[in-house]
């Protein structure tokens, strides 16, 4: 088991081919205009909650920052822009020097949001900010989603520990992200040894029913994984008959025995049945680890079982059906000239059919009740009201294309873990209902 809880330096290749054909297209376009240089305010924000969410959690923020700090054209990237000739040779020549020299401010990683909260600010020239928009969507969208059922998942665990196992279930590169996300929602460990090497997130694992199905009896690869792991391993008990199995595992292992993990079946029901025969073998200290295409629901379903950890896969890397958040980065005030002091003007997207936004620089406030309790995001342009200005959300992120908002994961999994105390109870409801918060604005 690695327990590590720092960063391990990773060689990142280049971010800047992430994005989209038409940025680079806009670039194109906005160099010849003369509009380029332009500065600009892009936030990011989602319009609505997925369907029954009561919160969302801002993560991937880390990960942004090393994405913007690596968009960088490199001789590879310019070459194939080049040789499908996306865009001119002025673009490419400013693009063989470009690097982001913007700053940007959003709400820290582990924190929550709702429905309009500006939970990343990217200020700069329209042609720095534009191309950062795919990128940052991509990450957050992914993560946040994976975040958020993270976090319902640790609630209805009640403090049981959960185990991120989601490896197989999506893209290699997206389920080290996953295992990333999971852990600042509430996980406390990977099965995933990517993750564990590029985050410092503690990995576990023991083995699967192949390696029982390679041994000419249970009793043989259970015995084996003993002597190999020693006695506090977990043994996997259903891959032929469970009771047969816990049986012969404290057989084998005496009372010492770790735990069992249990992976199909009536899981509640087995459980119980579980528990009642280790502790009438001896073994009151075996913990019980269950697995089996769980989700928030199920693992609230066996609250009054007697489980010891859970082990979460496919619904946690999709999102628990949600496997986007929907965020959108949209410009919402520019230079009303090109002069390098010209004051920005708010913009917005004033179209029918319910994807209007709202124009302007933003601050965003939470607002407390007498008891501390978050009442309502508040949100709005100017000057920030006294009652409000300790309350603010957004830090700095980047300053001058310097990345000043690195911090460990830990400190944004435990931010979580304070931001979700500090709303309504209701939030942490299982049953849809709307918004945890309403949203102001000011």
């Amino acid at each position: 088991m690695n327990t590590g809880d720092l960063r391990v330096p990773v060689d990142v290749p280049s971010t800047a081919l992430f994005t989209d054909h038409y940025e680079l297209t806009m670039l194109q376009a906005a160099l010849r205009s003369g509009t380029a240089g332009r500065r600009s305010v892009f936030e990011v924000f989602t319009r609505r909650l997925p369907t029954g969410r009561r919160y969302g959690v801002v993560t991937g923020t880390g990960r942004v920052l090393d994405a913007v700090e690596n968009f960088r054209f490199d001789d590879g990237a310019l070459e194939f822009l080049r040789g499908h000739r996306i865009v001119d040779d002025a673009t490419l020549s400013w693009l063989a020097d470009h690097r982001f020299r913007g700053d940007i401010w959003g709400y820290p990683e582990g924190e929550v949001y709702f429905p309009g909260s500006p939970f990343l600010r990217v200020e700069g020239s329209f042609a720095e900010a534009v191309l950062l928009e795919t990128v940052i969507l991509s990450i957050l969208n992914h993560d946040s989603a994976v975040a958020a059922a993270a976090s319902r998942m640790a609630v209805a665990a009640g403090g049981r520990p959960l185990i991120e196992m989601g490896a197989r279930r999506t893209h290699e590169l997206a389920a080290v992200a996953a295992s990333r996300a999971a852990y600042i929602g509430g996980f406390s460990s990977t099965s995933d040894l990517a993750a564990g090497f590029r985050y410092g997130i503690p990995t576990v694992g023991t083995s699967a029913h192949a390696f029982t199905l390679l041994h000419d009896s249970e009793r043989d690869a259970f015995t084996a994984q003993v002597e190999s792991l020693g006695r506090g391993t977990t043994l996997l008990v259903d891959t032929y008959d469970v009771a047969e199995a816990v049986r012969m595992a404290v057989d084998i292992t005496g009372p010492e025995l770790g735990a069992v993990r249990i992976d199909s079946g009536d899981l509640l029901l087995v459980a119980h049945r579980v528990r009642q025969q280790l502790d009438d073998l001896g073994a009151k200290n075996t913990r019980i680890v269950v697995t089996s295409d769980l989700d928030e629901y199920a693992i609230a379903s066996l609250a009054a079982a007697p489980v010891d950890a859970y082990g979460v896969g496919t619904q946690l890397v999709t999102g628990s059906g949600h496997p986007t958040c929907s965020m959108v980065y949209k410009l919402v005030a520019r230079a009303e000239s090109d002069a390098p002091d010209a004051p920005l003007v708010p913009v917005a997207k004033k179209s029918v059919g319910g994807k209007t936004s709202v124009g302007g620089r933003k601050w965003a406030a939470r607002r407390k009740d007498e008891q501390g309790v978050a009442e309502a995001e508040v949100i709005g342009t100017g000057e920030v009201p006294a009652d409000l200005a300790d309350d603010l959300l957004l830090v700095e992120l980047v300053r001058g294309g310097d990345i000043i908002g690195r911090e460990p994961l830990a400190a944004a999994r435990d931010r979580h873990v304070a931001a979700r105390g500090n709303l309504p109870l209701s939030a942490t409801q299982l049953s849809r209902g709307e918004p945890v918060l309403p949203t102001e604005y000011l």
